[in-house]
């Protein structure tokens, strides 16, 4: 997809800022949407599957993080986050909770225009998002639509016996292989009807590593201390 293709969801009350940002966004070639309100970037996100979403945290009806959960917990749609505090435990909230990116209030719209050309370049390298129900992971190739996951081990691929529960953790950590997951995001997206507690996750992706390392792939998925886990090393 070219960079005239992509759209942009605003999710911003403000009508004068989302003016100005889909101005901005228009130059650099970028479609753009408008949602008023978190029901309605909601609503916009499932009818549009925008390529990204600017998000702002103060937002009427439901605020942003509100909608960041959701959106999380729907897929890896590439967010960032517009704020109006620059402190640390605001951005550090954003990033562990799964924004891609942020920007803080007062910001230059050529700045943001910036970086959400850097966001959707990044995550499309990274292959975050689904091409033709396939995710690929270094040796691991996802088949969404199967249900079916396969290492290649050089000689060929090989079939990997994993548990619905396995298959969706695995799943939902290629969408962003880079973004570390924390427990409570990873049952909520793989076992939403569970009662489980979050260190249930733990032992899921203890069995999910097990069956990894016998196909040789060894280390993944790679779990930070305190926060979470995800796919790739250089999290």
């Amino acid at each position: 997809m070219s960079s005239a293709e992509a759209l942009v969801l605003i999710a911003e009350d403000e009508p004068e800022i989302a003016d100005i940002l889909g101005a901005y966004l228009a130059r650099e070639g970028l479609r753009s949407a408008h949602a008023v309100n978190g029901r309605q970037a909601l609503e916009l996100q499932l009818q549009l599957k925008p390529d990204l979403l600017l998000l702002d945290v103060r937002m009427p009806v439901l605020d942003g993080w509100q909608v960041l959960a959701e959106v999380r917990r729907r897929g890896s749609t590439p967010i960032i986050m517009i704020t109006a505090h620059d402190q640390d435990v605001d951005k550090l909230s954003a990033l562990r909770m799964g924004a891609d990116d942020y920007v803080v209030k007062p910001f230059n719209p050529a700045e943001v225009a910036a970086r959400v050309r850097a966001v959707l370049r990044r995550t499309r390298a990274q292959g975050g998002a689904d091409q033709g129900g396939m995710l690929r992971v270094g040796p691991l190739e996802i088949d969404l639509e199967a249900f079916r996951v396969s290492v290649d081990t050089g000689s060929g691929p090989r079939l990997l016996a994993l548990t619905l529960t396995e298959f969706r953790l695995l799943a939902h950590l290629a969408r962003t292989p880079r973004r570390v997951s924390s427990r409570g995001e990873l049952l909520q997206a793989c076992l939403p009807e569970s009662e489980a507690l979050e260190r249930t996750v733990d032992s899921h992706l203890s069995k999910l590593r097990r069956k990894l390392e016998e196909a040789g792939v060894h280390g993944l998925p790679v779990s930070v201390r305190g926060v979470g886990y995800c796919l790739e090393g250089g999290c």
